[in-house]
């Protein structure tokens, strides 16, 4: 299970979140997007060599934080259990996959790209204008 989705289920946990810069900011989690983005709200926010200071709300950017406290309450076994949807794996060579060299960009490998007037694909910087 990746990080972010485990995070995505703490909803309304009391967690201390440690910043980069040093600021240590405890309160409620709203929520938490797939980037890490985290919303709390009843905040208590201490500046690094400040006094602490009080928020209704706040949002932290994901790339921000250097790690979360978790509440020692916190029931991991239930929350680390894996229960979203499993992705389908695609045969190769399926109409419509993604594998490489396959005919779902709508031609053979290494052909022209584009499609202009007339079928011309792509001719790169600096080639001539002919009409």
């Amino acid at each position: 299970m990746k990080l972010v989705r485990f995070l995505m289920k703490l909803n309304s946990e009391t967690v201390q979140v440690e910043l980069k810069n040093g600021t240590i900011v405890s309160g409620t989690i709203v929520s938490v997007a797939p980037t890490m983005n985290t919303t709390l709200k009843t905040v208590k926010m201490t500046v690094k060599d400040r006094d602490p200071m009080s928020l209704d709300y706040i949002n932290i950017r994901g790339n921000t934080i250097r790690y979360f406290i978790l509440p020692d309450s916190l029931p991991l076994n239930t929350l680390l259990v894996d229960d979203g949807p499993k992705p389908k794996n695609k045969k190769r060579g399926e109409p419509g996959s993604k594998a490489r060299g396959g005919a779902a960009r709508g031609g053979a490998r290494g052909g022209p790209r584009g499609g202009g007037p007339r079928g011309r694909g792509g001719r790169g910087r600096g080639a001539p204008r002919g009409f």
